[in-house]
């Protein structure tokens, strides 16, 4: 079995791609530091897989740790996931975000050429578009000046790859621009696990309607969509971790010194109330929500072209708005009313 390294790879994502990797034939490695997920997620991927995953407690900025993962693993490819995410957070204390997510990546680089390990897949982000001036989003379309440091740390990554790439290293690289995962593994083992107060708007809404939280504040109902309410597109975070397991196959066999990069998306976009709404019919629950103030940095309405991921990747998405909100609840209900 080809090994995987997954850095951040006990975090929302990472998880359920170690599951996608296991059931596509490879070996996940995981390299997490802990500091905004939980150690209860690798029982969880235990009991999905019926066997432990290897883990690394460290942090991907520690080079000698780095080195030492690569030492003891026959690693085949990367997928880069760790990283600081908070938006809001990050307009707070920007130099911690450009130190730790540029930094790590650098490292991570580094290793990988010093091992001879080619193959990396990086987890970017479509807030490198900003508001963009066309819908839906495409490849080509002008990336813009980021509304947060935590955006513009993924444009300064994405552009640290190319010039890696540029320079003639052997290296081959995907970036992934994903919208807004949402959902949970179907078996309610591994979800999005938030420390905290969230900060995405389907844990708020799960945990409202667990009555975790009193009520749930939609962020102005002012804006040039049909309802009056942000638009955004909404992925199954299981149809995005298929994405990096097809990236990674599709990385195998191309040139050493390779760089593409995809939009990852359902190619439709969804309102605030039309979450709210949905989930109120899966779930069965009514949501107590009010109307608040616009929030500052929110973009109105994005969502992605996915044209290029389905024709060169072979992916599409499998679930739709609802499949994803009655994992997101059943998630929910797994986790029962502890704030965690």
């Amino acid at each position: 079995m080809k090994q995987i390294l997954i850095t951040g790879g006990a975090g929302y994502i990472g998880s359920h791609t170690a599951v996608a990797l296991v059931n596509a034939g490879f070996e996940p490695i995981i390299i997490d530091n802990f500091s905004n997920s939980n150690k209860n997620v690798l029982q969880g991927l235990e009991a999905i897989l019926s066997k432990p995953v290897k883990y690394y407690e460290g942090d991907c900025n520690d080079r000698k740790m780095m080195e030492k993962i690569f030492k003891e693993n026959d690693l085949q490819g990367v997928i880069h996931f760790a990283a600081s995410k908070a938006v809001g957070e990050s307009t707070q204390i920007p130099l911690t975000y450009y130190s730790n997510n540029i930094n790590s990546l650098i490292i991570l680089l580094e290793t990988m050429k010093e091992f001879g390990v080619k193959d990396i897949v990086f987890s970017s982000s479509c807030t490198v578009y900003g508001q963009p001036d066309e819908l839906p989003v495409k490849e080509t379309t002008p990336r813009k000046d980021a509304e947060s440091p935590y955006g513009n740390t993924k444009k300064i990554c994405e552009d640290i790859l190319t010039d890696h790439i540029k320079s003639g290293a052997e290296a081959r690289v995907i970036a992934l621009r994903y919208f807004n995962p949402i959902g949970a593994h179907p078996s309610s083992k591994i979800g999005e696990l938030p420390l905290g107060v969230p900060a995405n708007l389907v844990p708020f809404v799960t945990q409202t309607g667990a009555g975790i939280r009193e009520k749930i504040t939609v962020f102005g109902d002012d804006y040039n969509t049909p309802d009056g309410t942000c638009i955004r597109d909404y992925i199954h975070v299981m149809d995005l971790a298929d994405a990096h397991v097809k990236s990674i196959e599709y990385l195998a066999d191309k040139k050493n010194n390779f760089f593409d990069l995809f939009n990852v998306g359902t190619g439709n976009g969804n309102s605030v109330m039309e979450v709210i709404k949905a989930f109120e019919k899966v779930s069965g629950k009514p949501l107590n929500y009010e109307i608040g103030a616009r929030r500052a940095g929110d973009i109105e309405k994005v969502w992605a072209n996915t044209d290029k991921v389905s024709s060169v990747l072979g992916w599409s998405p499998k679930y739709g708005l609802e499949d994803a909100l009655k994992d997101a609840w059943n998630w929910q209900l797994h986790l029962g009313k502890e704030k965690v």
